[in-house]
């Protein structure tokens, strides 16, 4: 699927993925699906330099193959958010206007920009504001004594759990300090903002991965971690849906899972922009659910 320029049907929204390294003009491997299934929906498709929006000086080369005007939503790679603000800076020269703000983009994609509105339905968090073991003890102490989970404001290591993600005791200053370099050594240039410490608490079910869009969940799909283990049908989300759509964000996925005593818990908010989708899920699904713009 080459991607020439705006042939689609629906003059709604653009849906922007990356560019495949190697075929410039093709979407990239992991996206096509979405990117063909966009097409045949009759939205416009076009790419992005991937590569090039990771640095902000050439977020303009990023966007060159855009068409000029209209809405877009891009579905592709994390980005930063400050890469994010300049990839719509770029373009919004060309005249096209993210749906995600930089600023809705930065509170859906990092954890202090979403936590206060969810404090009562996720593990109890603190964070610092970088990297230094000064500021992460005090952290530690805040939070208390107790084993707790570790990552940074907008990812964690949890493939590498024992030794960069979960910490058996706060009290164990070294112990907890170890966990700690440990993700940051892992996370090297991706690391963003500063440590998270999370409350540990223990969960029965398999992640479920809740899609919204404007504040309305639009459907319920399993983890990309674990695509084949489909949530349940109760997925409870009378408390969180009120908290949701008071953030006023317009695409965002809540991965939620069920804790010990039974009660359904959020473990971690994204832009839906950059969420993966599960194998396991149609493309087409979440096409649907992004044309249609309510819930």
């Amino acid at each position: 699927m080459e991607v020439r320029g705006r042939v689609g049907h629906d003059t709604g929204v653009m849906l922007l993925v990356p560019a495949d390294p190697l075929r410039p003009r093709r979407p990239d491997e992991h996206f096509r699906a979405e990117a063909i299934a966009a097409r045949e929906a009759g939205l416009d498709v076009a790419v992005v330099d991937h590569d090039a929006l990771t640095r902000s000086d050439r977020a303009e080369q990023a966007v060159a193959l855009v068409p000029a005007d209209g809405e877009a939503v891009y579905r592709g790679w994390m980005l930063r958010s400050e890469q994010y603000a300049a990839f719509a800076e770029a373009l919004a020269r060309r005249g096209v206007t993210l749906r995600t703000s930089a600023e809705q983009y930065r509170r859906a994609h990092e954890l202090p920009g979403w936590y206060a509105a969810l404090a009562a339905l996720t593990p109890a968090s603190v964070w610092t504001t970088g990297a230094m073991r000064a500021d992460f003890d005090r952290a530690r102490v805040e939070l208390g004594t107790g084993p707790a989970v570790l990552r940074d404001y907008t990812k964690s290591m949890k493939h590498y759990w024992h030794e960069a993600a979960f910490i058996p005791d706060l009290a164990d200053s070294e112990m907890a300090w170890k966990v700690a370099s440990r993700l940051r050594h892992l996370r090297e240039d991706d690391f963003v903002g500063g440590f998270v410490l999370r409350r540990y608490e223990r969960f029965t079910s398999a992640e479920a991965r809740t899609w919204w869009v404007n504040g309305g969940c639009v459907f319920v799909s399993s983890h990309p971690d674990t695509p084949n283990d489909f949530p349940p049908l109760d997925v409870d989300l009378d408390a969180v849906t009120p908290m949701i759509a008071a953030l006023g964000l317009p695409f965002i996925t809540v991965d939620l899972a069920l804790r010990a005593d039974g009660v359904w818990r959020v473990i971690e908010i994204g832009d839906g922009q950059v969420s993966d989708r599960p194998a396991t899920t149609e493309p087409s699904k979440l096409i649907t659910a992004l044309r249609a713009r309510t819930p």
